[in-house]
């Protein structure tokens, strides 16, 4: 099947939006609004209906067909975890593989577009839509920490990854692997978000889940970063690659933001780490 075009979609998309007479406004959100966004074939169109009421489009949801035939649907409004704000959201994967995420919100609840500054209104029947600012990153630069932040990361980092080394040393992969790539990674990824944003002066974004890590680190440090994964026969390689890439980035942005650094914490989990990684047959570490 031919991929529809950007062009077409958006005919389609507003076209369906002024035929409709209950839906009275589109806006535009997300990465497509934004004017830093890589642009690709994978980009979403994150669009919002506003709408005179929700229950004649969610009382018989034939009406999305209008959009095209789909791989997949999904309504987490009608799914175990309903959000229950008081809207409801089409997300749409199309035979073309063009997705849509369009979200129903009722015209008396303003309130739930809010004021993202990747929004562009589309479409305004009743001039009810705010003035929505020129389309920016602004919500979503990366922010500098408070020194409190920062050492709290900073000692979460070191702490936790004793957990991880317990359960590599009982065998209990599960735990090691989540409490790895979850808790200790998130605390990586804030260090990462920082040191980016401190080469900038603060002025870009990371991108969700560090989509444009890729694009804001330099190649040394993006390639350290992809080695922090690894499936659990490498598991203690990921750990200490992590824990230099850690340890370099924290230096660097306590120095950058005047901040102070726990050198002790550091070195004496580090030492642990090396002890336990021994004692299991694993590499000695750095």
């Amino acid at each position: 099947m031919r991929t529809r075009s950007e062009r077409e979609m958006f005919d389609l998309i507003l076209g369906t939006a002024k035929a409709d007479a209950r839906v009275r406004a589109a806006v535009m959100n997300g990465s497509r609004a934004s004017p830093s966004a890589p642009k690709d074939i994978f980009q979403d169109y994150d669009i919002v209906y506003v709408v005179a009421e929700l229950a004649s489009f969610t009382s018989d949801h034939s009406w999305i067909d209008v959009f095209g035939a789909r791989v997949m649907l999904q309504m987490p409004e009608a799914m175990r975890y309903p959000g229950g704000q008081g809207h409801f959201n089409y997300q749409m994967l199309f035979e073309d593989y063009n997705r849509i995420d369009l979200n129903l919100v009722p015209a008396g609840r303003l309130d739930l577009i809010g004021s993202d500054s990747q929004s562009v209104a589309l479409l305004d029947k009743d001039g009810i839509l705010p003035a929505f600012a020129p389309a920016s990153d602004a919500d979503y630069l990366v922010r500098p920490p408070s020194e409190l932040f920062f050492s709290s990361c900073c000692n979460n980092f070191w702490w936790c990854l004793q957990n991880v080394a317990k359960g590599i040393a009982r065998g209990e992969a599960p735990y090691a692997l989540t409490m790895l790539d979850t808790v200790v990674r998130a605390e990586l990824r804030d260090v990462i978000e920082w040191h980016i944003g401190a080469q900038t002066g603060f002025t870009v974004t990371a991108g969700k889940m560090g989509r444009y890590f890729k694009l804001r680190l330099d190649a040394r440090l993006y390639e350290m970063y992809l080695k922090t994964y690894a499936g659990y026969d490498h598991i203690w390689d990921a750990v200490f690659v992590m824990c230099a890439l850690f340890s370099e980035l924290a230096r660097g942005v306590a120095g950058s933001l005047g901040y102070g650094y726990n050198h002790a914490d550091e070195e004496k989990m580090t030492a642990y780490l090396r002890w336990v990684c021994q004692k299991t047959g694993g590499p000695r570490g750095p």
